[in-house]
């Protein structure tokens, strides 16, 4: 670090809170900086701030937007619940760069307070991320399921249940719904955004917007929308907006369900390809790096297991974040900074994981046809498909040779006297998977 930017109040807040050595995260301190910007051009519009005087708050505030200041925010994430701390640190930062006859509270700060501006930068910031980071790469995961799923399309095995034999599906079914399960938790976070984008900005302490113009929070939104290209919405109720992080817990929810649904894919995935020789090994995976120190040749699902580690992560951080969002106590919730935390580093995770899954792991996948079809024709659910012809207690009984016996269904549906065209028509396997010809 060249020279140390801030003052007095950051300097205690060092002091204060020794705790993780972890700082806020990188783009909260960002949003911080392009608010305070954005603030600092419409109080020069509404003629509450000298013009030129603002244009130099605003200047070095966009410094701290585009990433240039960073390492001027060093106060722990486990600070003060509001975010005083960071956003003191934001001001006093601004005001040193911005001249001496500038005050980190009296103009910086003019119409703010940290309890409408921390929460606003951390909404921001979460949804700065979740749509050109998050959302794009669970388009590609889906993207890239759904292709296997066409690929696979024809490929015949046994459906299973109970991790027991079921009626045939056929793999590219099975990708199909992996496919749709990342749809379906993209538009589950999409769903959050419009309560995400709502901030509490113009606010002020409580949300009855003391000390800030009527025009403040609209003529900020409207502005940070337009440099932004985001949704930035007036909150639902100005106290409600201070008193509550609901936007941001819903969120978490969402990410969590998108970790549930990675972990049920990544899990199948491995045990699809588990082997070579004693597992499944319906699919091969591809061979990344060697699996073992001991073992030669051994080869792991190294991928799928990263998406699982990730998985169990983001599920630990939305429990932090819930019972955060329980900190909301009559006027203000005190718990921001640790929500911040972990919503920042939920959305990071996903993104990441996602589309390492997709490229490094699904889209290289190779289908081990003979394996899966043989598993088709071994599995005794198929029976099923006799039930509109014999009933399903013969059915049953049939079953039952054919496991004891370890003969197949066919022959004892024959011993047993259904007829050869019955037996035809209801053990077509491919029929079976795709009985209405979808």
């Amino acid at each position: 670090m060249a020279e140390e930017l801030w003052g007095a109040e950051t300097r205690k807040a060092i002091d204060n809170f020794p705790v993780s050595g972890e700082p806020i995260p990188h783009d909260v301190a960002r949003w911080l900086g392009r608010i305070k910007a954005a603030s600092a051009r419409v109080n020069a519009e509404l003629g509450l701030l000298d013009s030129e005087k603002a244009e130099r708050i605003a200047a070095a505030a966009d410094r701290i937007a585009n990433g240039e200041l960073d390492d001027q925010f060093p106060i722990d994430v486990f600070q003060t619940g509001s975010g005083t701390s960071s956003n003191m640190n934001a001001n006093e930062v601004i005001a040193t760069l911005a001249g001496e006859d500038v005050h980190a509270n009296d103009d910086v700060n003019l119409g703010q307070s940290s309890n409408d501006v921390f929460p606003s930068a951390v909404h921001l910031a979460a949804l700065e991320r979740i749509v050109n980071d998050l959302l794009p790469a669970l388009d590609l995961l889906a993207e890239s399921l759904a292709s296997k799923a066409r690929e696979f399309d024809d490929v015949l095995k046994s459906g299973r249940t109970h991790w027991m034999d079921a009626v045939p599906v056929t793999l590219g079914q099975e990708f199909g719904g992996y496919a749709a399960q990342m749809r379906e938790g993209k538009a589950r976070v999409e769903g959050t955004l419009e309560r995400l984008s709502k901030i509490p900005l113009g606010g002020t302490a409580v949300g009855t917007g003391l000390n800030t113009h009527p025009e403040f929070g609209e003529r900020i939104r409207a502005l940070l929308t337009k440099e932004t290209g985001l949704p930035i919405n007036p909150p639902a109720d100005p106290f409600e907006a201070t008193a509550a992080r609901d936007g941001l817990v819903e969120a978490s929810g969402a990410l969590k369900v998108v970790a549930v649904s990675l972990t049920k894919i990544a899990n199948d995935l491995r045990y699809l390809g588990s082997g070579p020789r004693a597992g499944l090994g319906e699919i091969f995976l591809p061979e990344l790096q060697k699996g073992s120190s001991i073992m030669p040749g051994k080869v792991n699902p190294v991928i799928p297991e990263v998406v699982t580690q990730v998985a169990a992560q983001v599920i630990g951080n939305d429990q932090a974040i819930t019972i955060g969002g329980m900190q909301g106590h009559f006027e203000l919730n005190a718990f921001v900074p640790l929500i911040a935390r972990n919503l920042l580093d939920q959305i990071k995770l996903l993104s990441s994981a996602s589309r390492l899954f997709a490229e490094r792991c699904v889209d290289g996948i190779e289908a081990n046809r003979e394996q899966a079809e043989h598993y088709a024709e071994l599995t005794l659910s198929a029976a099923t498909a006799l039930n509109p012809y014999i009933g399903y207690d013969k059915a049953g009984e049939i079953v039952k040779k054919a496991a004891a016996s370890g003969r197949s269904l066919r022959e004892i549906a024959r011993e047993e006297g259904v007829d050869e065209a019955i037996i035809e028509k209801a053990l077509d396997y491919r029929a079976m998977a795709k009985p209405h010809g979808q």
